[in-house]
């Protein structure tokens, strides 16, 4: 029988971003090995590790009609939702010729760029070969720089052969850790709360602030708009 959490038990969210397109898929159990890890740590802390996954596979078409027409259907709107109540993310991509995949790259250019501000973030690519082990710093690491996410100084990168190196599970337990202690100091909440104002923010994002909504009245809302100044 499952024992029922404390009511003073520390919780957690974490959201796995999964752009694999093959089962089973090597960058699904990447992102799985560093859960196993959060949650250990989860565990020793006495804390409760809440997981949900957004496979992009299922959002294939969505994330191509949202670069197309800026519209984002169901299933994009419910990726966001979890993203903005995550308190981490781990995001998970396989390598394409060089660079990660046109999933995952589209996935988070067609999501709101203030939605993961503060945000802690591990990232991981699989690839066939370790000549792309360059892939996460050398592009993935500015994206999520421009959504001012905060990536952990640790990043996974899996070959082939890695797999079978006992050296790179210390890797995921670094990785882990770096997170867990992103996580548990609550970064992006307590920035939030207090430094959301100091950011520049794309229209209709100030809302999810919890502050001011934007004046639509203003002279500068009516030019853009087409109107004229009173």
């Amino acid at each position: 029988m499952t024992e029922t959490p404390s009511p003073s038990t520390e919780r957690f969210r974490v959201v796995v971003v999964n752009a694999g397109t093959s089962n089973p898929s090597s960058t699904a159990m990447l992102a799985d090995r560093v859960v196993e890890e959060l949650t250990r740590l989860a565990d020793s802390s006495g804390a409760e590790l809440e997981v949900a996954a957004i496979g992009l596979r299922d959002l294939a078409q969505e994330i191509g009609n949202g670069l197309v027409t800026g519209l984002r259907g169901e299933g994009l709107e419910r990726a966001s939702e979890l993203l903005a109540e995550a308190d981490a993310v781990i995001a998970a991509t396989p390598v394409y010729k060089a660079e990660a995949s046109g999933l995952f790259s589209g996935f988070f250019q067609v999501l709101d760029r203030d939605l993961l501000i503060g945000t802690p973030v591990v990232l991981g690519a699989t690839a066939g070969t370790s000549r792309h082990a360059l892939v996460i710093d050398g592009q993935m690491r500015s994206q999520f720089a421009y959504l001012r996410a905060l990536v952990t100084p640790t990043s996974l990168f899996a070959a082939t052969e890695d797999w079978n190196d006992p050296a790179f599970a210390s890797r995921f337990r670094r990785a882990a850790g770096e997170l867990w202690l992103l996580m548990e100091s609550r970064f992006a909440k307590r920035l939030r709360e207090t430094n959301w104002d100091t950011y520049q923010h794309d229209f209709g994002s100030a809302k999810s602030s919890g502050n001011d909504e934007i004046d639509l009245s203003s002279d500068l809302m009516r030019l853009a708009a087409g109107g004229t100044l009173s």
